[in-house]
């Protein structure tokens, strides 16, 4: 499971020190296992709406023939199907209270797509993390190294892109969009049936089956093999002027404050020079 990945790196990774960001500015220390137990606690967040969805979805109005009446089926006939079909499927499946309004209605469709553009729009937002923590090697953060997909771009020897993280981007983004096709095709029906229920599945099937791939991929083939590089995050701590902040309960914020920009006008560490300088 792809939270379980992410929270097995996050064990690997509880005593690497790095930096934490806030608008891609240095904020203030953390460690790379905390960063990545919060992506796991986020994705787990989601495994837990799914489960309300499921039984959203598990009220059925088998036997309520053309427009909920039940009109032409024998008595007790949809209290009959609905025990079989829990045999056979073995899911925890009930008999809608209102077969008329369970006809037409495809608010439980609207709600499981909403979970799953939810989860999408986190996944994609945790994969760009994982590009931005990945960039460079050289010229970005380089904070970790995600396992090369392939030898190196077509044109620049050596590059090696993030292409798994991306995938799953563009996977988001077809989870995205195809939340709006069940919302619109919920909203465009009409009295007693909506005929626009073989959209919403369609839209429903791919989703989930995108997105279970998509899931699967960053975790095999990403998520699984991600180093750190430990020794470069922690010079980025010593050499940060985030670290400071560290200092306002003792030596209050104006003082750091100026420790703080001396550090910047002179280049000197805020870990060394310019803390002793003050007497702290």
């Amino acid at each position: 499971m792809l939270a379980e990945a992410f929270g097995s790196k996050g064990n690997e990774f509880k005593n690497v020190l790095k930096m934490g960001r806030t608008q891609l500015q240095d904020a203030v220390p953390m460690s790379l296992g905390d960063e990545f137990r919060a992506f796991a606690t986020n994705l787990n967040e989601e495994l837990a709406r799914i489960e309300d969805s499921k039984r959203l979805i598990s009220e059925i109005n088998m036997g309520a023939t053309a427009i909920g009446t039940g009109v032409n089926a024998p008595e007790g006939y949809a209290g009959l199907v609905t025990k079989y079909l829990r045999d056979v499927t073995g899911l925890e499946l009930v008999l809608a209270g209102d077969l008329i309004e369970a006809t037409y209605d495809t608010g439980a469709y609207v709600q499981l797509s909403g979970v799953l553009k939810r989860t999408a729009v986190k996944i994609s937002k945790i994969c760009n993390d994982l590009r931005l923590l990945s960039s460079g090697p050289r010229a970005g953060l380089n904070e970790i190294n995600l396992p090369p997909m392939q030898p190196g771009s077509s044109i620049m020897p050596g590059k090696v892109n993030p292409v798994i993280p991306e995938v799953v981007n563009q996977t988001a983004f077809y989870v995205i969009g195809a939340d709006l096709m069940v919302t619109l095709g919920a909203e465009g029906g009409q009295l007693q049936l909506n005929v626009m229920e073989p959209v919403i599945a369609m839209a429903l099937f791919t989703s989930i089956t995108y997105m279970t791939n998509a899931c699967n991929a960053l975790r095999e083939k990403c998520v699984s093999g991600i180093t750190a590089n430990a020794e470069h995050t922690r010079a980025m701590v010593m050499g940060s002027i985030g670290i400071v902040t560290q200092l306002n309960p003792i030596i209050g914020y104006e003082q750091s404050a100026a420790i703080a920009r001396e550090a910047l006008e002179t280049g000197k560490s805020v870990h060394d020079p310019a803390v002793k300088e003050k007497g702290c």
